[in-house]
């Protein structure tokens, strides 16, 4: 790592590279992770979205991947699900409502969970959000509306949950979390980061053109990515990278930078492929093999 100062280290690919060493022959899908992606809404049903978003799970090396989805859009999201499953939540007026029983069966056995992608708005997300994170002990990547619905909780219940959690907001999404303005955060964005995630006890992954992940005592900083990625779909592609990496590796702060730098690799060569106006957020999916081939040849 590139040191910058006393906390804070540029992410490197060959810092990396062990994440995505070589597997044994005699392993199984049961080795790398159940992982669940929590997402969707009729408004925000975005079918190919969301496959794309578990593809990345699936490309980034997890075993199994179990899309949770309201039950009314369960049927038009089918048809782009290859390898992975598909687990329909009971809905009222096209989105998720809260069951205790539901969630349990839908979360049993997973290793790591992302939540809030093409959720929209509820109260009963809060229900689902403080359930979860009271009653279960795995990674939980929190995203899109699911940040925004964190937001307008109490945000204590971050301190008392047994689950690490992951928050991946962009500077609009950090400046409902934190209640600092976007102006104020550009001024000193790294320390805010780390002050905040110090306080909340997380691990923030904060986007941007060089992307801020800090756990409250180190800040790793990735310079990876490219304009091309500034189209729909991009940040749940992200999210999907980052639990398909929980999968099989610690919940900890080189894990989400590396997440966060096999995202931005991946699109930099799928820019180089179809352009910086082409390209679509699938299109970084479709080079994570690549992205992948380049870190272990480092």
């Amino acid at each position: 790592m590139l040191k910058i100062n006393e906390f804070t280290y540029e992410i490197k690919t060959k810092d990396i590279k062990n994440k995505f060493v070589n597997r044994p022959s005699d392993t199984n899908k049961g080795d790398y992770g159940y992982v669940g992606i929590m997402g969707g809404s009729l408004e925000y049903s975005g079918a190919v979205k969301l496959a794309n978003l578990s593809a990345s799970a699936m490309r980034a090396g997890c075993g199994v991947v179990r899309l949770i989805v309201p039950e009314e859009i369960a049927e038009a999201i089918a048809p782009y699900l290859l390898e992975q499953t598909i687990f329909p939540m009971n809905d009222n007026a096209n989105k998720m409502v809260f069951s205790e029983e539901q969630i349990n069966e839908a979360l049993a056995k997973l290793k790591a969970l992302a939540i809030g992608m093409g959720w929209g708005q509820s109260k009963e997300y809060e229900k689902i959000l403080e359930y979860i994170l009271g009653n279960y002990n795995i990674p939980v990547v929190i995203d899109a509306d699911g940040l925004n619905t964190i937001s307008k909780m109490n945000m204590d219940i971050l301190n008392s949950t047994k689950c690490k959690v992951i928050l991946t907001p962009h500077l609009k999404e950090f400046e409902r979390l934190s209640k600092i303005k976007i102006e104020d955060i550009k001024q000193d964005e790294i320390t805010i980061a780390k002050d905040f995630a110090k306080k909340y006890d997380v691990i923030l992954l904060l986007k941007g053109p060089t992307t801020v992940v800090t756990d409250g005592e180190n800040v790793y900083l990735v310079k990876k990515g490219c304009p091309g990625m500034a189209t729909a779909g991009s940040g749940d592609v992200l999210s999907g990278i980052l639990v398909g990496l929980l999968g099989y590796n610690e919940p900890d702060i080189l894990t989400v930078a590396t997440g966060a730098y096999l995202n931005g690799l991946a699109g930099e060569i799928a820019q180089e492929k179809y352009t910086d106006i082409s390209m679509i957020a699938s299109d970084t999916v479709k080079c994570l093999p690549e992205a992948i081939k380049k870190i272990r040849e480092i």
